[in-house]
């Protein structure tokens, strides 16, 4: 069963009656229910009546109407009003855009508008560079999605992934000032996708692709790459894949083992799973093998598509075949971006001894960390409610900081290894525990670390804007 979340969180307003046991009934049931109060809002009991409001986590949407049920039939209790304070916080959105400068007078009009801009625009039409000076195209990255494989929920659309593309530009905010707009496709096209990024690409310094399904993922961002001079960037592939070796960085220090003596099990070879696999080949894993709903991917196994064809002739040395229970024998790390349930605990037995287990299935893991304890050296997952949380806004706003600081006309691999290595060092050594091998995406100093790392090794490749 799952516990209660904030993700599930709701808030209830009441009022009771001021006489001896009725808050206390109040969050017996709550708790009877299995809800958890949060957040209770501080009060003064004077008179014949009280009104207090508080945050209840619950399980899930059921949960809530449970909840709520229950204090509806409580004596001495008005339920007066209750709200889902998740839906509550995505009303009207949650970004805009705000003015860097006032427009108070007639001179402030002519500056900002015209006639003054012309002389800028002129400036820039004479020497394209200047737009990364003049214009916000210095901070700004369009996220951009078709609304094809959105979190764990699938093909769902462009509308319906609007509030993910929200969110994804105010953590670029939040954690590294970037500038970023949602671009929601209504087409799944990889040409039609091409075609419109390219043509929206002057007014933007960085390209963020997001839940865009696979294989057509790989496609669209390879030839973006080809085609645009700035930062192209497929977030589930990468972003994934460089916190994924960060916190494998960290876990080997508990485990002393190396890299290159690794045996590396990846359920999951779509977007991610491919990039966790090259990235995971380029700083030195010794072997990598990886499956679908069909088993272990070899060399020659019949329906392939591109990207799981790259992924069968680069691992898998051995052309191992059978179900994930018999790939896992002898494994060091597992590493899941698949489905719920996939693995048990006695695929965990299977594996070597100090076994490193990333259930990052989203929301729910490949196995949970109840059901791996005991067993598990470290385990990580993608959700937030457990130790060691795999999260992409570990990685996306520093390397995209650094990148446009630096004026990258791309995101090199040399780019993506130094963010992993920037994340595992915010951790030093003698802190780092099987619940603690990434930092939590609150520490604002990640960004801080991984921006010049990146920075510098897009110094490194040469490719900065001349």
């Amino acid at each position: 069963m799952n516990t209660p979340s904030a993700a599930y969180q709701i808030l209830i307003r009441v009022r009771l009656t001021n006489v001896p046991g009725v808050l206390g009934a109040l969050a017996t049931t709550i708790g009877e229910r299995g809800g958890n109060i949060a957040v209770v809002e501080g009060f003064e009991a004077k008179g014949a009546s009280i009104e207090r409001s508080m945050c209840v986590n619950c399980r899930d949407e059921d949960h809530q109407q449970v909840i709520v049920d229950a204090i509806e039939e409580l004596d001495g209790v008005e339920l007066l009003e209750w709200y889902d304070r998740t839906f509550r916080m995505h009303e009207g959105g949650k970004i805009e855009t705000e003015p860097l400068c006032s427009v108070a007078d007639r001179d402030d009009l002519s500056m900002a508008y015209t006639p003054g801009v012309a002389r800028v625009c002129m400036n820039i039409a004479e020497n394209p560079a200047t737009a990364f000076e003049h214009t916000i195209k210095k901070n700004t990255v369009a996220i951009v999605s078709d609304g094809t494989a959105v979190l764990g929920l699938g093909d769902i659309g462009p509308l319906a992934a609007m509030p993910v593309m929200e969110g994804k530009a105010l953590l670029f905010k939040e954690f590294a000032g970037v500038d970023a707009f949602p671009i929601c496709l209504d087409t799944t096209d990889p040409d039609e996708i091409v075609e419109t990024v390219e043509r929206i690409a002057p007014s933007f310094g960085g390209i963020n692709l997001e839940d865009i399904a696979s294989p057509a993922a790989f496609d669209i961002e390879d030839r973006l790459k080809a085609s645009l001079d700035i930062p192209v960037f497929h977030d589930d592939q990468h972003g994934t894949a460089v916190v994924t070796l960060a916190a494998l960085t960290n876990a080997l220090k508990l485990v002393d083992k190396e890299l290159a003596d690794l045996r590396v099990v990846i359920s999951g070879i779509g977007a991610a799973g491919v990039a966790i696999g090259k990235i995971l080949l380029n700083a030195g894993v010794g072997y990598v093998i990886g499956t679908d709903r069909q088993g272990a991917i070899w060399a020659g196994r019949d329906g392939l598509n591109v990207a799981k064809q790259w992924f069968a002739e680069n691992t898998n040395a051995d052309r191992i075949e059978g179900p994930i229970s018999d790939v896992m024998e002898g494994a060091d790390v597992f590493v899941g971006v698949s489905a719920p349930g996939l693995i048990t605990a006695a695929d965990i037995r299977r594996m070597n001894s100090d076994p490193i287990v990333f259930a990052m299935a989203n929301p729910d893991p490949e196995i949970r960390p109840e059901d791996a304890d005991g067993l598990a050296t470290v385990m990580a997952t993608g959700r937030s409610d457990y130790p060691n949380q795999i999260n992409n806004v570990l990685a996306f706003p520093g390397i995209f900081r650094g990148a446009l600081d630096v004026g990258a006309t791309q995101i090199t691999e040399n780019m993506k290894l130094a963010a992993a290595t920037a994340i595992a060092q915010v951790i030093p050594d003698a802190e780092i525990t099987p619940d603690y091998i990434v930092p939590s995406v609150f520490d604002r100093t990640v960004v801080e670390h991984v921006a010049p790392a990146v920075a510098e090794a897009a110094r490194a490749d040469q490719v900065l804007r001349g």
